[in-house]
């Protein structure tokens, strides 16, 4: 059984910072680890102990974090004028670390937290990535109106009641341009009362700290109007940004001093760092192995653009009609809409969607799915749209929102969103950076165009050319039926794997989101 998100513990430390945590988890569950033996010793004995000098998180988890952290930052709404763009901080991670080593489900050590910011997370069970955590931080937004952090207040004696918000104004705060993280498998943690068998601990510490009670996050204006003099008028996706900090991660460790979670990937990861020195000049040989990546561009993408009066008898005349964006202003058009729940499929979308509780009049993306004839459609008043009712059978369609999420390298199809007949819908996907240097052993594909869904989907994304190696970014994916045969070829660096008549598996597709 899933633990609700919203019943998240939130600590209120003295003076003005409020500190929260963030438990996600699932409990009795029979899912097996996964992808978490990178956690585990080569002898297959979980990892329980750090020598001096050794990471507590890996290369690849590390700028997962941080790259979403700046991605989320330079999105929030409404936009803001100081937002700092956020670097990787060593200290941080180190006091992360020692915190994480604790197993304390709670904030701490007390000495730090007048001066540093924190937000936890943790979860047992199946596997999912520290980004699962940080993007459930950011999703708090939905229970806060900006400037007002103390709507979002929960009452927290023992366990929190009510929505929470200070993960989110954390994770958001303008001058919090500092962070490190760090993850620990834990042994009968005990939270809240409960005993998780193997719990992975996250915990992020933030400089200079956020949440001040009685400040805003951040100031509302056009992006970088309002950035500090040492920024120096520079500005990179919205964010406050100084030349050569966007290279600002950790350099790795010596031999010696690597972590053991990351002896499988070092390979890559030297070949990442050399390829970073190369970058201003490149040689005859850099030149030649970009000749021989076979470089394929794609722009298709799965979802359409639609007016507001598009119906969807007219939309799906030969497309995928599975994902629409809808524009602004709909709730003003006349536009017909029939039925509630589930709609007539001479409808229009949008305004169906605003009557579902979907979007709003700003517009935004949908997922759409074909239900079949029902017998009937009822009429109601929805949203400020009036649906009208029909008494004649017809085929049908319903609305849901789209979902993000954000995912790892290794992360499939397979694992996130599976095919189920008729229709599934994924959730747009966010991809990190670099995912073509990932372990073949954990980030493999299989097929060209049409990939079978045991195949990673950001390696799939960049082998299909929807997605650029160095940049990373969304992806829409949509689960198909299995197909008999899938066939290799070499794309953009990658080599595929050809497979036949593989058992149980199902297939995907994946397009371009710009």
């Amino acid at each position: 059984m899933k633990l609700a998100a919203q019943n998240f513990l939130r600590v209120i430390a003295l003076l003005f910072i409020a500190q929260s945590v963030a438990p996600l988890g699932i409990h009795n569950s029979t899912l097996l680890e996964g992808l978490l033996d990178k956690y585990m010793n080569e002898d297959g004995t979980w990892w329980t102990a750090k020598q001096r000098g050794k990471r507590a998180i890996t290369e690849s988890d590390m700028k997962l974090i941080l790259d979403l952290h700046n991605k989320l930052r330079g999105e929030v709404y409404p936009p803001a004028s100081n937002m700092e763009y956020m670097i990787w901080d060593a200290e941080l991670e180190r006091s992360a670390e020692a915190w994480a080593d604790t197993c304390l489900w709670e904030h701490g050590p007390a000495s730090l937290l007048p001066s540093i910011g924190q937000n936890l997370g943790a979860h047992w069970g199946r596997y999912r990535p520290p980004t699962y955590h940080v993007q459930a931080w950011y999703d708090e937004v939905r229970d806060y109106t900006f400037p007002y952090p103390q709507e979002c207040n929960p009452y927290c004696p023992f366990r929190c009641s009510g929505p929470v918000c200070t993960h989110y104004t954390q994770l958001v705060w303008a001058t919090s341009s500092r962070i490190g993280c760090a993850i620990n498998l834990c042994h009968n943690m005990n939270v809240w009362g409960q005993i998780w068998p193997k719990a992975i601990y996250l915990v992020c510490n933030y400089s200079p700290k956020g949440n001040w009670w009685g400040h805003a996050p951040y100031k509302h204006g056009r992006p970088c109007s309002a950035c500090p003099p040492s920024y120096g008028g520079g500005c990179k996706d919205n964010l406050c940004f100084k030349d050569g900090t966007d290279l600002h991660y950790p350099l790795p460790e010596p031999e010696e001093e690597t972590n053991e979670i990351e002896r499988q990937r070092s390979k890559a990861l030297d070949t990442t760092s050399q390829g970073r020195s190369k970058t201003n000049s490149p040689t005859s040989s850099t030149r030649t192995e970009s000749f021989n990546n076979n470089e394929v561009i794609s722009t298709e993408q799965m979802s359409q653009i639609v007016a507001c009066d598009v119906r969807l008898r007219d939309q799906c005349k030969g497309t995928t009609c599975n994902r629409y964006e809808c524009s602004a202003g709909c709730l003003q058009n006349s536009a017909k809409v029939i039925g509630s729940v589930h709609y007539e499929m001479q409808s229009s979308i949008c305004r169906a969607a605003i009557h579902a509780g979907i979007i709003d009049n700003d517009g935004g993306w949908v997922d759409v799915t074909r239900q079949g004839k029902r017998n009937y459609f009822i009429k109601s008043y929805r949203n400020g749209v009036q649906s009208i009712g029909k008494y004649n059978a017809a085929n049908s369609f319903t609305i849901t929102k789209v979902s993000y999420q954000a995912v790892t390298c290794e992360t499939t199809v397979e694992q996130l969103c599976p095919f189920q007949a008729p229709t599934t819908h994924c959730p747009r996907v966010y991809c990190p950076r670099n995912c073509a240097q990932a372990s073949p052993h954990y980030a493999r594909v299989f097929g060209t165009g049409i990939y079978c869904d045991i195949s990673s989907i950001c390696k799939a994304a960049i082998h299909a050319g929807v997605l650029r190696n160095s940049q990373g970014g969304y992806v829409d994916v949509m689960p198909i039926d299995r197909k008999k045969h899938y066939f290799t070829s070499t794309q953009n660096g990658i080599t595929s794997e050809s497979l036949h008549n593989p058992t149980g598996s199902k297939a995907f597709r994946i397009f371009a989101v710009m």
